[in-house]
């Protein structure tokens, strides 16, 4: 019986690490907290506006149908959520915005594969901007910064693993 166990248990963690293939070494997190706020006493949050990523008419970084500003809404609230926070627009302790965009003419230095050399080569990047904000005081009390490669003509499933890593990872770094 023990070894049914550990073989059912052995496949379907093998399913699940199976699942998770798409790339994230190229997506780099970074955060930093005012220093003073208490972050423990805080317990609501609302989102400030709505936050629009720039527009892809032809395709090229976001999927035909994927709403990549719904997706992002979805995976902080589900972090939020995480943390005992409850969304509330009435009276929240803490103002959430994001903001999303793309430089496709950015560059940086790759190694050629025939000559084996760095060369300045053209790499779009994609950018993830979250602020948290004292309702009280208005002040941004909490940022974080997900940069990555853009990953050209990527599927929805590639777009939504390389996000949700990004946003897990980026809020793992808020102080409790």
């Amino acid at each position: 019986m023990k070894k049914a166990t550990l073989f059912l248990f052995v496949g379907l963690f093998s399913f699940i690490a199976g699942c998770v293939t798409a790339p994230t070494k190229d997506i780099k997190i970074d955060a930093q907290a005012d220093p003073k706020a208490n972050f423990s006493g805080y317990k609501s949050y609302a989102w400030l506006g709505s936050a629009a990523i720039v527009n892809d008419a032809f395709g090229q970084w976001e999927p035909p149908n994927f709403d990549a500003d719904a997706e992002i809404k979805y995976l902080i609230d589900r972090e939020l959520r995480k943390r005992g926070m409850s969304e509330d627009s009435a009276n929240p302790d803490l103002i959430v915005a994001f903001a999303a965009g793309i430089d496709m003419d950015a560059l940086d230095m790759k190694t050629d594969p025939k000559t084996k050399m760095d060369i300045l080569s053209n790499v779009p990047q994609g950018g993830l901007v979250v602020m948290i904000a004292d309702s009280e005081t208005g002040f941004v009390i909490w940022a974080g910064v997900a940069t990555a490669e853009l990953q050209k003509n990527a599927d929805e499933k590639t777009m939504k693993a390389r996000l949700d890593y990004a946003v897990t990872k980026l809020l793992k770094k808020l102080p409790k």
